[in-house]
């Protein structure tokens, strides 16, 4: 059975505690990101880019038996990590879902208080696009 976004953030705040220093962290973050699979040029427009970063991010979301599937992008290592954690709690959930989680891993790993304010400001601006979709389903 799928994982609801309550259990997916369970599992990724275990990943993160089991990472010694930011370091690390930031490295794993990377890894993710690297993970993404390709993201098609058609859909790196306007429509899809994320307001609000410092980086360039593009997010495409796809409906699926009534669930959303996103697909994304970044032109920076560590903002394709923080997208791909966010893709990896949203993706296959239901729209009603997306639109009413509670992220609570970001403060619990972390993110909030080691990302730089222009970085969390991104981070909170791919919550509110990946949201903002789930809400126009």
């Amino acid at each position: 059975m799928k994982q609801n976004i309550e259990e997916i953030q369970k599992e990724i705040i275990a990943e993160f505690s089991e990472l010694t220093d930011w370091e690390e962290k930031f490295q794993y973050l990377i890894e993710l990101g690297e993970g993404l699979p390709a993201f098609p040029n058609e859909k790196r427009t306007e429509e899809y880019l994320v307001p609000g970063c410092q980086s360039r991010v593009w997010v495409a979301p796809k409906l699926k038996e009534g669930k959303l599937e996103f697909d994304a992008d970044s032109d920076t290592a560590l903002t394709k990590g923080l997208i791909a954690i966010l893709i990896r709690v949203f993706s296959g959930q239901s729209p009603e879902d997306i639109a009413n989680a509670s992220l609570s891993f970001i403060e619990e790993v972390g993110l909030s208080k080691f990302l730089s304010i222009s970085r969390r400001n991104g981070l909170f601006s791919m919550v509110q696009k990946l949201k903002g979709y789930a809400e126009k389903v």
